[in-house]
């Protein structure tokens, strides 16, 4: 017997139950970004591995162990999955010269690949939202992004979130803080684990975003990058924080948000919960001014921010949130030779008026294909025997509210069904 093929380990099926969720959720973060004056970018899901190493920096667990890499056969070329959408998207604007006349305000939706142990919120294959302004470099873009952040959970109903707020200050500014780090966690070496001992030498504010639970108390006092900041990158994180709370944003500085990419300055930020286990920050983002300089092109400011979609719509489910249904204006119910074939045309001409209509098909009896109808959920069921089709009249029943069933015009149809276009 052949085994069925199953779907690969922590990448999942949407099935339709779960889809219309989804689709909600798609449609409420299109309208918003839409409000915000944000344009769609698409990009390819795999990018050549040198973007990756280049922006999101090889000393990461990302680049590390996470990424989804291989060589593509026909060329040599080392291609990835794209773990995130931030590189893919700087490297589509330089490609295409975008920044030439204006700043860009960017949006992207898609699937990312990180090929980590699967557990709730957290897949191999997951979705996000990317939201990405490229050519603003005040603090009034890294407030508006986390005000709209606010605004969208507003839209949602989403309960339980609350805002970290840090600043990673300028390269300047990391650099005299990388210096006491190093002095410090030397003095500790043997309580560091393997990663933390590696990373000492190579990117040691990543210590600080060490997530084992024996290096907290080390962690924590850890000397603090806000004490290394110069007057220009203090003003910057001020200026932000009376935005925030000029817009009545709660928000708490969390001295320890580092964030896990190392193209990052200045303002960071994460919305986290405690409604969702260990995979609690549901959006996080923040300012990087190095990062198209880094990629290649001429330097520019910038700042983004991504939401993970699965995590975010769990939060919905968590709360008991339905999405509201959409449900067929119109069940065709059909039997006879000509009545099938003036189903067609009379579905067709429904639609036309933008009335949403399910068409019988299979055959069966009147009294299951009325079954079918009731069961589909739309709210009349449009009824079509041989006498109808050579009248070239529908019969109209009420499914779903009170009422007699009444044979009519197609016109009168739609008028009755309230959605003439």
């Amino acid at each position: 017997m052949t085994s069925s093929i199953q779907a690969i380990r922590g990448m999942n099926d949407i099935l339709p139950e779960h889809a219309a969720l989804w689709e909600f959720f798609e449609d409420t973060v299109r309208d918003w970004l839409r409000s915000y004056g944000y344009r769609c970018i698409r990009m390819p899901i795999v990018e050549q591995t040198g973007l990756f190493k280049r922006a999101i920096g090889e000393v990461t667990d990302i680049v590390e162990k996470e990424m989804y890499t291989f060589t593509d056969a026909l060329n040599g070329e080392s291609l990835t999955l794209r773990p995130e959408g931030t590189a893919s998207c700087v490297r589509a604007v330089l490609q295409h010269n975008l920044l030439y006349n204006a700043p860009q305000r960017l949006w992207y939706m898609g699937p990312m690949f990180r090929h980590e142990r699967p557990q709730k919120g957290r897949y191999r294959q997951f979705h996000q939202v990317g939201v990405e302004s490229l050519g603003f470099a005040g603090p009034d873009m890294d407030a508006e992004q986390i005000m709209m952040t606010a605004r969208l959970w507003k839209k949602l109903g989403l309960q339980d979130v609350a805002l970290e707020i840090n600043t990673l200050g300028s390269s300047e500014d990391r650099a005299r803080h990388r210096a006491r780090l190093v002095h410090y966690l030397e003095r500790h070496v043997d309580l560091l684990d393997e990663d933390s001992k590696r990373r000492l030498r190579t990117n040691p504010l990543r210590v600080l975003d060490s997530k084992n639970p024996a290096l907290q108390a080390l962690i924590e006092a850890a000397p603090k990058l806000l004490d290394d900041l110069d007057e220009a990158s203090l003003k910057h994180f001020e200026d932000v924080q009376g935005m925030l709370r000029e817009a009545g944003i709660e928000y708490r500085i969390n001295p320890r948000l580092v964030r896990g990419l190392d193209y990052y300055n200045f303002t960071v930020f994460e919305w986290v919960t405690t409604r969702l286990g260990a995979q609690g920050t549901v959006c996080a983002g923040g300012r990087y001014d190095g990062l198209i300089a880094q990629i290649g092109g001429k330097p520019a400011p910038a700042c983004g921010f991504a939401m993970g979609v699965e995590r975010l719509l769990a939060l919905l489910e968590e709360q008991q949130f339905q999405a509201p249904e959409q449900p067929a204006d119109a069940y065709v119910v059909h039997q006879g030779e000509a009545a099938d074939r003036f189903a067609l045309q009379a579905a067709e001409a429904l639609r036309e008026q933008g009335l949403h209509v399910i068409l019988h098909c299979g055959g069966g009896s009147f009294k299951a294909q009325m079954k079918k109808a009731d069961a589909s959920g739309a709210r009349y069921a449009v009824i079509i025997g041989d006498e109808e089709a050579a009248e070239r009249l529908l019969t109209l029943k009420p499914l779903r509210a009170l009422g007699d069933q009444a044979r009519m015009t197609a016109a009168e149809a739609v008028d009755v069904m309230g959605k003439k276009v």
